[in-house]
């Protein structure tokens, strides 16, 4: 009976397990991850369990051993030999496996003067919970990124009254994946809830009192220009690296995360897949190798790569349907398709008694991506167009129907 070792317990390694046992697995699993007893989900961490409204237990996962029959190892791996099949852990034990999934996600990038006290990053659960204590002293708050990450964390504390400045070098949040026009959209959607927003300006440093060795506290934030902003709590969302660090003497092709074939193998061993954030594989609808950090992507390849291992006869590919939400100051954001920075965009509103918004990105009449905001209406029939191959121009003609008082303000 084969032993299948996952490695890494966030949303992709839960579903990977749950995805095995579905399939018919009656084989050994074992998961390996420091909070694999306890799992979590992440999208929760930014919102409710920031601000209060969920208790930590509320986000569970799962467990592991009872619902489906997995040992647990709750420590880190630090190293792979895919030639004799064993994970190295932080204990100096080895641990070997037939099947190996790596699902270790990724870590989040830093910024210099990150070791005073009130400065932090939210990926984990104690992430979490020490921005809540931090945010609990009444702010001022500066968040340094305008991902979706940084974004709905400035929409929790601005809910939480607490004075939040959003700093973004990029000329607008998220303008390198969606364009400057509709990242003024999402700048336009902060400042009128009462966010203040900086972009177009770097991050200098972090300065504190008492000196980053002697735990002193952060103050204030220096941006490139020379400006000052004051900080009682800095939140840090600049973006994440792929957690592939123990598997550099492995061997194993890494390339901004470890790079897979179609069906989500790693590319040169065997019976090494990878799944979620640290996941580099080839789309082939896409064309094209791509990394894709979204939940959902996380549990459509767990599901793949379950497949692939229950039934290897009939493998099949993952093709990458990329879909993201997010809330933000009490709005829902969401994404589907494929979209880039420089790609054509038609932006419709829908100016009724509430309004609404959807963005789609089209290369001439062909359909890419659509961006809504308080619109899942529209969101259903970009996804529905996607799948059809429909093209840009029937989709805008839906939306135009489906609104109450439509106007194109970007074409």
């Amino acid at each position: 009976m084969e032993h299948v070792v996952v490695v890494g317990g966030s949303v992709a390694g839960m579903r990977m397990l749950s995805g095995l046992r579905r399939a018919g697995f009656e084989g050994a699993i074992t998961v390996v991850d420091p909070e694999a007893a306890s799992p979590y989900d992440r999208p929760p961490l930014s919102k409710q369990v920031l601000l209060g409204t969920w208790e930590p237990e509320k986000a569970s996962l799962g467990d592991p051993a009872g619902e489906w029959n997995a040992r647990v190892i709750g420590e880190r791996a630090v190293s792979l030999d895919v030639d004799t099949h064993e994970v190295g852990l932080a204990s100096g034990a080895c641990l070997r496996y037939d099947k190996l999934v790596i699902a270790t996600g990724a870590a989040p990038r830093t910024l210099p003067g990150s070791g005073y006290d009130g400065v932090h990053v939210l990926r984990t659960m104690t992430d979490c919970l020490a921005v809540r204590r931090s945010l609990g002293r009444g702010g001022p708050l500066v968040v340094v990124g305008g991902g979706f990450i940084g974004a709905e964390v400035a929409s929790s504390a601005k809910a939480l009254g607490v004075p939040v400045t959003l700093v973004e070098a990029l000329p607008a949040p998220m303008s390198h994946v969606l364009g400057e026009q509709v990242g003024a959209l999402l700048t336009e959607l902060h400042e009128r809830n009462g966010v203040r927003v900086r972009c177009g300006v770097g991050v200098r440093g972090v300065e504190g009192s008492g000196g980053v060795e002697g735990g002193g506290r952060v103050q204030a934030v220096t941006l490139a220009d020379g400006t000052r902003v004051p900080a009682d709590t800095v939140v840090v969302g600049i973006g994440v690296i792929p957690d592939t660090g123990w598997l550099d003497a492995s061997g194993i092709r890494l390339d901004d995360g470890v790079v897979c074939d179609e069906y989500c193998a790693a590319v040169g061993p065997e019976d090494v897949y990878a799944i979620g954030d640290v996941a580099r594989w080839f789309d082939s609808r896409a064309g094209r190798y791509v990394r894709v950090e979204h939940w959902t992507n996380a549990t459509e390849q767990a599901n793949t790569v379950a497949h692939n291992l229950t039934r290897p006869a009939e493998r099949r590919p993952h093709i990458g349907r990329p879909y993201f939400w997010s809330d933000q100051h009490g709005v829902k954001i969401q994404l589907a398709g494929h979209v880039a920075a420089d790609d054509p965009v038609t932006i419709l509103r829908d100016e009724g008694p509430k309004e609404r918004v959807a963005a789609i990105y089209h290369d001439g009449d062909q359909l890419r991506a659509g961006l809504t905001i308080s619109w899942p209406r529209a969101l259903a029939e970009v996804r529905r167009a996607l799948e059809g191959g429909l093209p840009a121009g029937d989709v805008l003609r839906s939306l135009a129907d489906l609104s109450e008082q439509p106007r194109v303000v970007h074409s």
